[in-house]
């Protein structure tokens, strides 16, 4: 008798990125995609709904929230529920922050597909995956006791998405489109960013901004 194939919930906003995902993952003859969901509100109704997956993908950059609350919402709902992050967002800045939202794992979406399926499979297993890159920085803030910034750990995962996004030359315009979000929105972001991290003006923030970056990579 054949075993039952794992259960996987696909979580991103972009229908051709589930399509190509699900093709992937249903090739494999231990999976198949039963679910999936274009933004937060939805994955969380269709969790609700049952039955649960054995395992969520997903991404970070959602319609209408981050998908660090997303995460942080599905493990109030289903506390044992492994998510595994693919995402564009460089993991050198996002990989600490996922993990420490609930994350097992973290994948960035330019990796080949079979890098993909590994990490499923290892997550699956109750492990954790995380690029060999990732890993040691991990295990070397631990050692060092340099983890993030304790001032940047008071940001909210939508003003981390707009520190990040200052930091790699955005403008206030061109965030409010990748993040799906108004300008007023972005500009409010903006100011609490400042305010929390002691900057006095939109100078200091880019500058600011500009240098985390780079100190992270």
């Amino acid at each position: 008798m054949q075993a039952s194939k794992a259960q996987v919930m696909l979580v991103d906003d972009h229908p051709l990125m589930r399509h190509g995902m699900a093709m992937l993952i249903n090739l494999e003859s231990d999976m198949e995609v039963s679910a999936e969901a274009g933004d937060g509100e939805e994955a969380l109704a269709t969790l609700k709904a049952g039955p649960h997956p054995d395992i969520v993908l997903m991404d970070l950059s959602l319609k209408t929230v981050s998908g660090f609350e997303v995460i942080k919402s599905m493990h109030s709902l289903i506390p044992a529920l492994p998510v595994l992050v693919v995402s564009m967002f460089d993991e050198m800045i996002y990989a600490e922050r996922a993990l420490r939202a609930g994350a097992r794992g973290y994948v960035m979406k330019l990796e080949p597909g079979r890098v993909l399926v590994a990490a499923i499979r290892k997550v699956l297993k109750g492990n954790f995956s995380l690029s060999d890159k990732i890993q040691a920085r991990l295990l070397n803030r631990v050692a060092t006791g340099n983890s993030e910034s304790e001032l940047i750990s008071t940001l909210s995962p939508s003003e981390f998405e707009v520190l990040h996004l200052i930091g790699t030359g955005h403008s206030s315009r061109q965030i409010a489109d990748l993040l799906n979000r108004s300008i007023k929105t972005i500009e409010t972001h903006r100011y609490n960013v400042r305010t929390k991290l002691n900057l006095k003006d939109a100078a200091d923030l880019i500058r600011y901004a500009t240098h985390w970056i780079r100190e992270e990579h």
